[in-house]
């Protein structure tokens, strides 16, 4: 336990997720709890983890988790390791709500993205059929986040459009889809800004400078591909060309590296499989599910056409995984790693209240809010 490194998970707490801020004590070595000195709070160290409040030891979820981060069926877990199969779906939505989480703190911030490439799986659910949208930024082979909706519509290409914004510096972007015209209507809305001229009424929008936009078209004769159109909807050639450089995407305009990731995906979640039993019930529990897979993906897993050359007399090759390539860890982490990870709190800010502020209140915001 390092006081330093951990921060208070208390909402209501001025201090919360300040790390290193000399507010953090230990209240028991052995129990592995800490105290906070602005709240009197104590919490446990699986507070804000997938192990918290669990009686099952750190190895056996750790393990299971894993499984099911490689497409191992909850049936097969359950016949291996005598477990309730309910016990077995909770952990896994648990997971996939860490992962998530540890999604948004770390790969929905700002950087340049050049070339994106977007597409939809459809999922066979039970009675049903669902579309789970994903995208992928090209250069780093990095999972930009999905979208599970129960149809193939405008509004569950808006939502993993904006998923994709917020991963997004306002840099001239390439985005590489299928024929759908969602996609153009989509990234025209979601990318652009409110010009604030300082005038009553509802600003107008101005559309971020640079956004080029292609359409890869696969056309088929049975279920071979028969011809393929490529559509540059925004943008030239040339620019289009110079942005493809930089990422070294390939020769031609294409989706290879989503069709990619969706044989990935397919492979590591059960519901995907092409003839499986373990069809999807809830949307909801295969986004969680979706976002533990990617997260693996992202953090855990090496990419062999990312791995650099080695040293002379030491590694011949250098394995890196997506979030390596893209800057975000400078290790590959663990599953334990994973699953451990504490995402912090936002910063706190002081109820809004009429009147002047007390000195005490002065003082906290001076001292946290700082």
């Amino acid at each position: 336990m390092t006081p330093a490194a951990t921060f208070c998970p208390n909402p209501d707490c001025p201090a919360r997720g300040q790390r290193d801020k000399g507010n953090i004590g230990i209240h028991s070595q052995k129990e592995r709890r800490s105290r906070c000195r602005v709240c009197e709070k104590t919490f446990s160290a699986r507070k804000g983890t997938p192990f918290y409040r669990l009686r099952n030891a750190e190895a056996l979820v750790t393990q299971v988790i894993t499984l099911l981060a490689h497409g191992c069926p909850v049936q097969a877990i359950v016949a291996a390791f005598d477990l309730d199969e309910r016990t077995v779906s909770a952990w896994q939505q648990r997971a996939g709500a860490q992962a998530e989480a540890v999604h948004e703190h770390l790969v929905e911030q700002g950087r340049e993205l050049d070339e994106v490439q977007c597409d939809e799986l459809r999922v066979k659910a039970q009675g049903q059929v669902w579309w789970m949208a994903m995208a992928v930024m090209v250069s780093s082979r990095l999972w930009l986040g999905g979208e599970v909706g129960t149809s193939r519509d405008y509004g569950l290409i808006k939502r993993m459009i904006e998923r994709v914004k917020r991963c997004a510096l306002c840099r001239p972007p390439l985005f590489c889809t299928d024929g759908l015209s969602s996609y153009v209507t989509a990234i025209r809305e979601v990318f652009r800004e409110p010009d604030q001229t300082g005038e009553r009424g509802r600003p107008s929008f101005v559309s971020w400078p640079g956004i080029y936009l292609a359409q890869v078209v696969k056309q088929y004769i049975g279920k071979r591909v028969a011809a393929v159109s490529r559509r540059i909807i925004q943008g030239t050639a040339e620019q289009l060309e110079a942005v493809r450089h930089k990422v070294k995407g390939g020769g031609v305009l294409n989706t290879a590296f989503i069709e990619r990731l969706n044989l990935t995906f397919r492979a590591h979640l059960a519901p995907l499989h092409r003839r499986t039993r373990a069809l999807g019930r809830v949307p909801e529990r295969l986004e969680r599910a979706m976002y533990l897979v990617g997260a693996v993906y992202n953090f855990c897993s090496e990419h062999r056409s990312l791995r650099l050359p080695g040293l002379i007399g030491g590694h011949k090759w250098l394995g890196r995984t997506p979030a390596m390539a893209a800057g975000i860890t400078d290790h590959q982490w663990t599953m334990g790693e994973l699953l451990s990870f504490r995402v912090p709190l936002p910063q706190w800010e002081p109820p809004k209240k009429r009147g002047r502020r007390s000195q005490a209140t002065l003082q906290l915001i001076e001292q946290w809010c700082s």
